[in-house]
């Protein structure tokens, strides 16, 4: 039996692990759950699987007498308090966006192991949180369904070297349209992804292929591999799920029908797997397999992402800061699609890069590139 923490609990991920604590009672116990302002949500998974301790960001006006038998932390930094409450063994990471770094931060200090479901974490903060995690011997394990299909592929290494990781992407929703359409695609366009199903800011970010600028980063930090030896490719039926190719020519892949219980699991049962009543991958019926370069004019921000991370120091700060202002303003219809990417060139160009030595300084950066994307929008302190 672990304890795990879902940090989360109401979104997509969270739920998909919990679908798995479900399942494995005798082997996983919730005892710290952690939402945004999803009240009534929370509420009923604290029912479900009552934890020690649970959270909100946002408080709610009330608090049901029926769930009221755990321990409440509400607030801005209600997840650090509730992982510090709960000590769970587990922090499975699956906050959107920078938001989830101090919780990160806080797990490598509370808990066994880190289940990373949190590329941002990586992308800002990624030298000093890997310094920490290898410091203290804690596992970093992780959830993207693209950075555990690396891992898996890693197993059978053997101390050989890498010559290359090749991250796979699905394309999103507007995978195949052309430029003049992109720019002005919807928001109900954008969310209705091909093959996952996913929040709202990763899939806009998987449609624009910032998502996977922010992997590669990721990958950098999590695998110790060089941008130049992290390379894309476009695969829309998103069955391989990423891949590592060896020095002698060989390339070992995980493949897997498209469902986010399995990567979960993994982490959460390491080195054991967690069956799940996965579909079985039917390749006769697949037929095919397709895959291609991406197309970095129609989508100039994965081009943007590795210039960032060849910058190093802040740049990767600045990117992800401009794109979680500029996807905000894209999910309330303030701004056409086509906008995103002029709004993370501008604060990439607007911000100078400084040198990362402390939690504090990936803070002044990301404060910095949304002052600049918000002078870009022009919307002044608005998210």
């Amino acid at each position: 039996m672990r304890t795990i923490a879902i940090l989360g609990a109401t979104g997509s991920i969270g739920t998909q692990a919990l679908d798995i604590v479900r399942r494995y009672p005798e082997r996983f116990r919730a005892n710290c759950l952690t939402a945004h302002s999803a009240s009534d949500k929370l509420f009923e998974l604290v029912r479900a699987f009552r934890p020690d301790v649970a959270a909100l960001v946002n408080p709610p006006e009330h608090i049901p007498e029926d769930v009221r038998f755990c321990h409440w932390v509400f607030g801005p930094d209600s997840t650090v308090k509730a992982l510090l409450a709960a000590k769970p063994q587990d922090a499975l990471c699956a906050i959107v966006g920078i938001a989830g770094l101090d919780a990160v931060w806080t797990a490598l200090d509370v808990c066994q192991r880190v289940l990373l479901a949190n590329k941002e974490a990586l992308v800002t903060g990624g030298d000093l949180v890997m310094e920490k995690a290898a410091r203290k011997g804690i596992p970093m394990l992780p959830v993207d369904s693209e950075h555990s299909a690396i891992f898996q592929c890693l197993q059978g290494r053997q101390g050989n070297p890498v010559r290359r990781l090749l991250l796979t992407a699905s394309g999103g929703a507007l995978r195949s349209w052309k430029k003049e359409a992109i720019y002005n695609a919807t928001v109900k366009d954008v969310l209705a992804h091909p093959t996952w199903n996913m929040g709202g800011k990763i899939t806009v970010d998987c449609a624009s292929m910032v998502n996977k600028g922010l992997e590669i980063i990721e990958a950098h930090h999590l695998f110790q591999m060089p941008g130049e030896k992290i390379d894309v490719v476009v695969h829309p039926q998103s069955i391989v799920h990423s891949m590592v190719e060896f020095e002698d020519g060989a390339v070992l892949a995980q493949l897997g029908n498209p469902d986010m219980r399995g990567p979960i699991g993994y982490a959460m049962g390491y080195p054991e797997r967690m069956p799940y009543e996965a579909r079985p991958l039917d390749f006769a019926a697949l037929g095919h397999l397709d895959f291609a370069a991406p197309d970095t004019d129609r989508f100039p921000a994965l081009l943007m992402a590795i210039e960032a991370l060849k910058a190093g120091g802040s740049a990767p700060v600045i990117l992800n800061g401009a794109n979680e202002v500029a996807v905000g303003a894209f999910l309330k219809e303030r701004i056409p699609f086509g906008r995103i990417p002029e709004i993370i060139r501008a604060a990439l160009d607007g911000v100078p890069v400084a040198p990362i030595r402390s939690i504090a300084d990936v803070y002044a950066a990301d404060a910095a590139a949304r002052r600049a994307a918000r002078r870009e929008l022009g919307i002044g302190n608005e998210e």
